[in-house]
């Protein structure tokens, strides 16, 4: 007798993840002994930067004294008491801090605990896919601002407030961006500030890439430390800014109006309480990251300077292709004037004849009738090199 197939449920009908979705390309161009440059993930281990031997020792240390038993749901103190510490110094009052299960777990949290099914949350446009993956998990509406790509990829300040109605619980910022490494300037800041505080909103700010900003004369700026009235979550971790991903280590900082806040706070560590921890003594790696000058990423944001320049000024000498100088983070966004090829087939084309692994930009919302492709700057660069080289030998195959 055959058996009927097991349905999955609906809500995991529509989510998508776009920097893992190309994987199939990229398999098949292996089997086809193609040389992949992988320029698709945001992982600097990957690319040969090395998590600090100060944050491998504190959770050695944990582990041999025996943390390793479950902490409480919001994190251990030392490393509550330190985020609350880098919080202060870059303007953010805390009244609740959370651990988490790297930020994306912060970012559920948050995102599940504030909105029904059926009500909806603004999201930048283009957008890190994660949210749109989430919010199609709750049945979430996502109405969508727009980035200004000839303006840097500021926000389009004026696009937001006409997407606002009695349904909207929240508003989003990436800052620095992912996926066009643009980052927000303080005017930027304080509008969305007040539109939030004019509509009752929330603000979610990713600030994962904070200590990645590529220009001397420009700072980052947490949106949170720009007003105490308007309710924030500001999420960060250990992932990028101390290159260790695989440690799964993030946090959710809740600012504005405590008493405004109280029953959504509660919200949130009813969730956290469900799932009973973060990893225990991988926490101890967050003090002795926080506590202590990031010197090791000094370093490292010298040579994405270069590696950025290497980039976008040999993209932008690619026939068809335009590229917008990211000032933080380690991903630029160009742009593909080519007709008759949407993005994800220049991409799977790109893959398959070229072994250059980029994501599609449609993976990332765009503004419609535009073309783009996420690619990272994170590699040395003569690998960088390499893979301008083989874009420059595609585009001119393709459009001859």
């Amino acid at each position: 007798m055959e058996q009927n197939k097991i349905r999955p449920a609906f809500r995991t009908f529509q989510v998508e993840y776009a920097i893992r979705d190309i994987v199939e390309a990229s398999q098949e161009a292996k089997k086809r002994g193609k040389d992949l440059i992988y320029l698709n993930i945001g992982d600097p281990v990957k690319y040969g930067f090395k998590t600090p031997e100060s944050i491998i020792e504190a959770v050695c240390q944990a582990l041999r004294e025996n943390y390793n038993s479950y902490s409480d749901s919001s994190g251990i103190p030392e490393a509550i008491e330190a985020i609350k510490s880098y919080a202060l110094k870059k303007g953010i009052k805390p009244v609740d801090i959370y651990i988490t299960q790297g930020a994306t777990e912060a970012i559920e949290f948050a995102i599940s605990a504030l909105v029904n099914s059926e009500e909806n949350i603004l999201l930048p446009c283009p957008c890190y896919p994660l949210y749109q993956a989430i919010i199609s998990k709750f049945r979430i509406e996502p109405r969508y601002y727009l980035l200004d790509e000839n303006k840097n990829w500021e926000p389009d300040i004026d696009s937001i407030e006409a997407l606002i109605n009695k349904k909207t619980r929240a508003i989003v910022i990436i800052n620095p961006n992912n996926p066009t490494g643009t980052v927000y300037f303080k005017e930027a800041l304080e509008k969305i500030v007040d539109i939030a505080k004019k509509y009752n909103l929330v603000i979610f700010s990713d600030e994962i890439y904070d200590q990645y900003i590529l220009e001397d004369n420009l700072e980052h700026i947490s949106i949170a430390s720009l007003s105490e009235e308007v309710p924030v979550i500001t999420f960060n971790g250990l992932s990028k800014n101390y290159f260790a991903p695989g440690f799964r280590i993030g946090w959710g900082i809740i600012s504005g109006p405590e008493e405004v806040l109280k029953d959504y706070i509660e919200a949130i560590h009813k969730l956290a309480r469900t799932r009973l921890c973060a990893s225990h003594p991988l926490q101890f790696a967050i003090p002795v990251a926080l506590n202590n000058e990031n010197y090791y990423i000094k370093d490292v944001i010298a040579k994405l300077k270069r590696r950025r320049d290497i980039l976008v000024e040999g993209l932008n000498q690619v026939p068809f292709i335009t590229c917008v100088k990211p000032l933080g983070a380690f991903y630029a966004f160009p742009s593909i004037n080519i007709p008759d090829i949407d993005d994800l087939e220049f991409t799977k084309k790109l893959i398959l004849e070229e072994g250059v692994v980029v994501v599609h930009g449609s993976g990332f919302g765009q503004k419609p009738g535009t073309k783009h492709f996420r690619i990272i700057f994170l590699p040395e660069e003569e690998i960088l090199e390499k893979a301008l080289e083989r874009i420059d030998r595609f585009i001119r195959r393709i459009t001859s």
